[in-house]
C-alpha cells in the first residue's frame, strides 16, 4: 500500500485563503527538518515558585539534560526512532524525532539551589522556588 499526500486538484493560489498558503508553506518546510523537533513547553507561576512542564513522550529520563547557567535554564536531549522491527512497515510517522534544545532566561528572583526536576508519564516538570529576598517589592510613595 502506498500513501500519497492529498493535494486539492485544480486549485490556484487566488482561490486559497492566505492562512492556508502560510500553513502549507510552514508545515512543508518543517517536515524537511527530520533531525530535530521542538517539544511543547508550559510555564506557570504561583506566589512561591515557577513551574516548567515539557512534553517529551516516549523518552527515557537518561536522554534528557537540564542545565542552569547564569540564570538561563536549558533543556536538551534526543529522541531516536527505532525502525528496525521484523515484519513491520511504517506507512506514516507523525511523531517527531531528533535532537532538541529549549532555553529560557529566568528572572533574578529565583532560588537557584531549590530547582527540582521530575519525569513522569512523558512530562518533564521543573519546579523553581522564588527567593523572597530578591522578589521585587512595591515601594509606597509618601
Amino acid at each position: 500500500m502506498a500513501l500519497i499526500k492529498y493535494s486539492r486538484p485544480n486549485v490556484d493560489l487566488q482561490s486559497k485563503n492566505f492562512s492556508d498558503i502560510l500553513d502549507e508553506f510552514f508545515n512543508e518546510s518543517l517536515n524537511y527538518r527530520r533531525d530535530s523537533f521542538m517539544p511543547s513547553v508550559d510555564i506557570s507561576e504561583t506566589e512561591t515558585n515557577f513551574e516548567v512542564s515539557v512534553a517529551l513522550p516516549g523518552m527515557n529520563k537518561e536522554d534528557i539534560n537540564v542545565d542552569l547557567d547564569n540564570g538561563r535554564l536549558s533543556i536538551s536531549g534526543e529522541r531516536t526512532f527505532e525502525k528496525e522491527e521484523e515484519g513491520k512497515n511504517y506507512h506514516q510517522v507523525e511523531s517527531k524525532f531528533g535532537s532538541f534544545n529549549r532555553s529560557f532566561q529566568l528572572p533574578d528572583s529565583i532560588d537557584e539551589e531549590s530547582i527540582e526536576a521530575k519525569y513522569e508519564n512523558g512530562v518533564l516538570t521543573i519546579t523553581i522556588a522564588k527567593n523572597e529576598e530578591k522578589v521585587k517589592k512595591q515601594i509606597k510613595i509618601n
